[in-house]
């Protein structure tokens, strides 16, 4: 649907299970992934809504779990990386990890070769290949181009996806409805309706199958069309609606309007 800007009521009383994408909905994008930092206060707000939420809480990110564990710690929250190609469905528990096939570690070097060296970085995660252009912005259309070529030559079971600033490349089931599934079939997460944040193209999937289960779906910094219900207009609004409808009591919950 096409976003409209009518405001609607604060989020209702009820037991909710939340799903946050990190980058461009927690942290504002940076040129290079590497380059963004978690603030102590991001720590803290993202702790006191796990326990409101008696741990219904989760990451759903495109970065590897060892990413966000590096760029959140010490926090260590349920997550699932890779877009759900990997998972840790307890804050201290294993990790379900995923490998480099050695096709994909192919492409990679051929396509780092001709990009690397100007302004391009090619994030390397285990079966998903990301190319960021953001320091590049007019070397986006290549980036799309090569990837695309890659289809015909990997094995069945791949797509390109393209993002805000950047494409990518990676195996069909990576998906973050299907992880947002696995994770509500599971305690804490069971009989609870689901509230699903993003801010990209690859979280319009998790917004339909939010949507399915009658949840709340909301993009943060739409653009155009999207599966989303609610949109966010920024990062710093994002924090403060969380802050707002899980990080206080809900005696002293402040409303915070999304737009319809």
């Amino acid at each position: 649907m096409n976003i409209q800007a009518d405001l609607t009521p604060p989020l209702p009383e009820g037991r909710w299970a939340l799903f946050l994408d990190i980058d461009g909905t927690l942290l504002e994008h940076a040129a290079h992934p590497d380059a963004v930092s978690v603030s102590e206060e991001l720590r803290v707000l993202l702790q006191r809504i796990e326990r409101r939420l008696d741990g219904a809480l989760a990451f759903i990110t495109g970065r590897s779990i060892a990413a966000v564990d590096h760029l959140f710690d010490p926090l260590k929250l349920r997550i699932a990386g890779l877009y759900g190609l990997e998972h840790r469905l307890l804050p201290d528990g294993k990790i379900e990890a995923a490998d480099e096939p050695a096709d994909m570690a192919a492409l990679a070097d051929e396509i780092e070769l001709e990009l690397a060296s100007k302004a391009v970085y090619v994030e390397r995660k285990g079966p998903v290949l990301a190319i960021h252009t953001r320091a590049a912005p007019q070397l986006l259309a290549r980036a799309t181009e090569l990837v695309e070529a890659a289809l015909a030559r990997l094995p069945q079971g791949y797509r390109v996806i393209a993002g805000n600033a950047g494409v990518e490349l990676m195996p069909l089931e990576a998906a973050k409805g299907a992880a947002i599934r696995r994770f509500m079939q599971l305690d804490p997460f069971t009989g609870r309706r689901p509230v699903f944040l993003g801010d990209d193209t690859s979280d319009e999937n998790g917004f339909d199958t939010v949507n399915a289960a009658g949840g709340i779906s909301i993009r943060v910094k739409p653009q155009g069309e999207t599966a989303a219900r609610f949109a966010i207009e920024d990062v710093a609004s994002a924090l403060a609606w969380l802050e707002a409808n899980f990080g206080e009591p809900a005696t002293q919950t402040a409303s915070r309007n999304l737009v319809a």
